[in-house]
C-alpha cells in the first residue's frame, strides 16, 4: 500500500498578520453554510480527515496532484505575505473515461477548461471575491512546457482556455498569472463525471431561473422556476450556453455562479458531515474527480484549506465576471475591458474588494446573461439551436449532447 501523500507541513496557507480573527456567526443556519470549498463539498474532508487507516489511505490514493512551483520556477509573481491567497479552480472539458458518454462529442486526446474561476481569499479568512474568466477570451498565452516535455511557444492572442489544452495546469496556471499579475497559489481541476457524480451523491441541487431553458446541445430542459436537479442535470445546467442569454459562454457563466451556491446551500443543510456514511460516498466521489497542485495533494492539506476557510459561505461571497467586449474583428471572441479588467485585477492584488463598477455590471439573474441583455459574444448560428421559450416542460435533461 502507497504511502500517504502528505507530510507534516500541510498545505502552504500562510496564517494572517491582522488583528485577530472574524467574529463567531450567531444564526445557525449561516453557521452551517460557512463548511464548505468554493467548489463545493471539500467540507467533508474536513471530518474524513481524522479517520485512520483504510479509509485515510484510500482518500489520499484518491487524489491526484501536479507540481506547479517545479514545472513554473522562481519566474512567477510573488506571493502575497499578508495572509490572503488565491486558487484557480478548473472544470475540465475532456472527454476521456466516463467523461465522454456525459460530455458527447468527439472524443479527443486534450481537453480545455470549460470552466475558470480565480478564487481570491481575503487576509482574514473571511471573505472570497470569485472571477469567472470566460472561456473566449483572448490573451497572450506565455510558453509553456507540456506535460509530455515538448515546448508550447508563446501566442500574442489565444483563447484562454487554450493554454490548459497545450500545456495542461501548469499552463493555465502560468497564462493566468500573467493575465491577472497576481500569483495563483493553488490549483483545483474537477472533471464532467466527477462533477456528476458528486452532485449525485449529496443528494441533487436546487436552482432558479426566470425563463425556461431549452438547449439541445447539452440537453437540458428547465421549466421556469424552481427546479431540483441530478447530477446529469446540473452538469448540463453549468455547461450550457445555447439556451441562455445571447448563447455565449457569458450566460453559461451566469449559470455557473448560481450553481456554485446552490452547491454550498445543499452541502451545508443536508447533514452530510453528521453521517458517516454520506460523508464516505462524498469524501470517496470528490476525492476520485479533482486534481489539484502538490501542496494540496492529500486528506490533511484539503482538511487545513477546509478549516482556513470556515468562515465563507455564500453570504461572502462576491461572484463577478471579468469585465469584457467583443474582440476587434472576431464577434465570437472577447477580450477584457480597460481599465475595468486592471481595475479589478488590481483591487485584489491589494487584497481590496472588487470594485463598485465592476460588480455593478453583473447580472443578478442567471438566465439573462451578465448584464441581462445580449451581450454579442455568441458564436453565430449557436442561437438557432435552442432558445429560453416561455413556459416549458419537466426538469428532465442530460448532458447528453455536444457543448462547445
Amino acid at each position: 500500500m502507497a504511502a500517504p501523500k502528505d507530510g507534516p507541513r500541510g498545505p502552504r496557507l500562510r496564517r494572517s498578520r491582522g488583528k485577530g480573527g472574524p467574529d463567531a456567526p450567531q444564526d445557525a443556519p449561516r453557521r452551517r453554510l460557512t463548511r464548505n470549498l468554493v467548489i463545493g463539498g471539500c467540507a467533508l474532508l474536513l471530518v474524513v480527515a481524522g479517520a485512520g487507516g483504510y479509509v485515510y489511505f484510500k482518500l489520499n490514493g484518491n487524489i491526484h496532484s501536479v507540481d506547479i512551483d517545479g514545472q513554473l520556477g522562481e519566474a512567477r509573481p510573488p506571493a502575497a505575505t499578508d495572509g490572503s491567497f488565491n486558487l484557480l479552480v478548473l472544470g475540465s472539458d475532456s472527454r476521456a473515461g466516463a467523461n465522454g458518454a456525459l460530455a458527447g462529442g468527439a472524443v479527443e486526446g486534450t481537453a480545455r477548461s470549460d470552466t475558470a474561476m480565480v478564487v481570491h481569499i481575503d487576509q482574514a479568512h473571511t471573505h472570497a471575491a470569485v472571477v469567472s474568466i470566460p472561456r473566449d477570451t483572448l490573451v497572450a498565452r506565455p510558453a509553456c512546457t507540456a506535460p509530455d516535455g515538448k515546448a508550447v511557444p508563446a501566442a500574442r492572442s489565444a483563447m484562454y482556455n487554450s493554454a490548459f489544452e497545450v500545456g495542461g495546469p501548469a499552463c493555465a496556471v502560468k497564462t493566468t498569472e500573467q493575465l491577472t499579475g497576481m500569483r495563483m497559489d493553488h490549483f483545483v481541476q474537477i472533471d464532467f463525471a466527477g462533477f456528476a457524480d458528486l452532485i449525485d451523491t449529496i443528494g441533487g441541487v436546487t436552482v432558479t431561473t426566470s425563463v425556461a431553458i431549452s438547449d439541445q446541445d447539452s440537453g437540458l430542459k428547465l421549466p421556469a422556476g424552481t427546479t431540483h436537479l441530478n447530477g446529469d442535470q446540473a452538469l448540463a445546467f453549468v455547461r450550457t450556453r445555447h439556451g441562455v442569454g445571447d448563447g455565449s459562454d457569458l450566460g453559461r457563466i451566469e449559470l455557473q455562479k448560481q450553481m456554485v451556491k446552490s452547491i454550498m446551500k445543499q452541502v451545508g443543510g443536508a447533514g452530510i458531515t453528521t453521517n458517516p456514511a454520506k460523508l464516505w460516498a462524498t469524501a470517496d466521489k470528490l476525492t476520485s474527480s479533482v486534481t489539484t497542485d502538490s501542496d494540496l495533494g492529500s486528506v490533511s492539506a484539503l482538511a487545513g484549506l477546509v478549516t482556513t476557510l470556515k468562515a465563507i459561505g455564500p453570504d461572502q461571497m462576491t461572484m463577478v465576471t471579468l469585465p469584457v467586449v467583443t474582440a476587434p474583428g472576431d464577434p465570437n471572441r472577447v477580450v477584457p475591458t480597460r481599465p475595468a479588467a486592471d481595475q479589478l485585477w488590481a483591487a485584489l492584488k491589494a487584497d481590496r474588494p472588487v470594485p463598485e463598477s465592476v460588480t455593478a455590471s453583473q447580472s443578478a439573474d442567471p438566465a439573462q446573461g451578465p448584464t441581462g441583455r445580449a451581450t454579442g459574444t455568441g458564436t453565430g448560428t449557436a442561437t438557432a439551436k435552442a432558445t429560453a421559450v416561455p413556459g416549458g416542460g419537466a426538469a428532465t435533461a442530460g448532458a447528453r449532447g455536444s457543448v462547445e
